[in-house]
This record gives structure tokens, sequence and C-alpha cells, in this order.
């Protein structure tokens, strides 16, 4: 028995389109993020950028348990002393860009490689309903009716 590893040329990319309105965030994050790698694939390599384009509509509407929407801070550096930044999720959620709050935690479960990289750019996040893939035909998947817990009401 030999193990199976994808060639390039077998690997077949779907495009995936998911409506996060309504959607907890973290669970979300991981059904993209499995999709990105590819697990869900029998044939799965893990050397291989094996997932699929992953559109995701909506950003601005997920939901977050509990008090994590005025309590989880992004933090970033200026680079200068004493230059440590944070926002909430909820100030970003408001602000110019919510759909950054999905990618940020889609991005902190894929690897951090070039690997990584690689599959995150597959990845195309947007606030509102409209996108511009509906040339790729992408296939709806319904990630609230997968589980109960994957909805929240406001």
């Amino acid at each position: 028995m030999k193990t199976y590893t994808a060639k390039p040329a077998e690997i077949e990319k779907k495009w995936i389109l998911i409506d996060a309105e309504g959607v907890v965030l973290g669970r979300l994050a991981t059904i993209v993020a499995n999709r990105l790698r590819g697990k869900h694939k029998p044939t799965f390599t893990p050397h291989m950028d094996m997932g699929d384009n992953v559109i995701v509509i909506n950003a601005d509407k997920v939901q977050m348990t509990g008090n994590k929407r005025a309590d989880k801070r992004y933090y970033w550096h200026t680079g200068y002393p004493g230059g440590i930044k944070h926002r909430t999720a909820d100030q970003i959620l408001e602000g110019a860009h919510p759909e950054r709050v999905v990618i940020k935690a889609v991005e902190r479960m894929i690897s951090r490689n070039r690997l990584g990289k690689q599959q995150m750019s597959n990845l195309r996040v947007y606030a509102g309903t409209e996108h511009p893939h509906e040339a790729q035909s992408p296939e709806v998947l319904d990630v609230k009716s997968m589980n109960p817990k994957n909805t929240r009401s406001a």
C-alpha cells in the first residue's frame, strides 16, 4: 500500500459562495479555512494547494458570541517605542473595512508560510451582498444549516 500524493494536474478547484449573515465568526472561519486547505477532499495532500476558491459575502453582518464584539482587540505596532495600538472588533465592523475581521480570523487558522499565503489568495471577502465572481458560477454552501450552533441572532 502506497501513500497517495496528488499531482498538480489532478487538482480540481471549485468556486464556493458563503453568506456570512448571522453566522458566528469562529465557526465560519473554521469552515472557510478547511475549504481553503482542501481538507474536505478525499485526495487531500498537506503540501499542495488543494483548496477551493471561497467567496464570503455579507462579512459586515457576521455575529460574535458573548461580549467579543466589544472586548476582542486587534493589535498592531507602529514601529516606534510605545507604539502599540488596538481597535475592538466592533470598531472594525462599524468602520470602512468590516471584511478584515473575517480575513484575520481565517488567516490565523491557516499555516503561516508560503503555502498559507498561496491558500489565502483563494479567499475573497466582501462586506455587502455583491461580488464580481458571477462568471465563475460559484456553488452556494449553506453554513447556517450545517449546525444550529453556527447561527446567532443579534
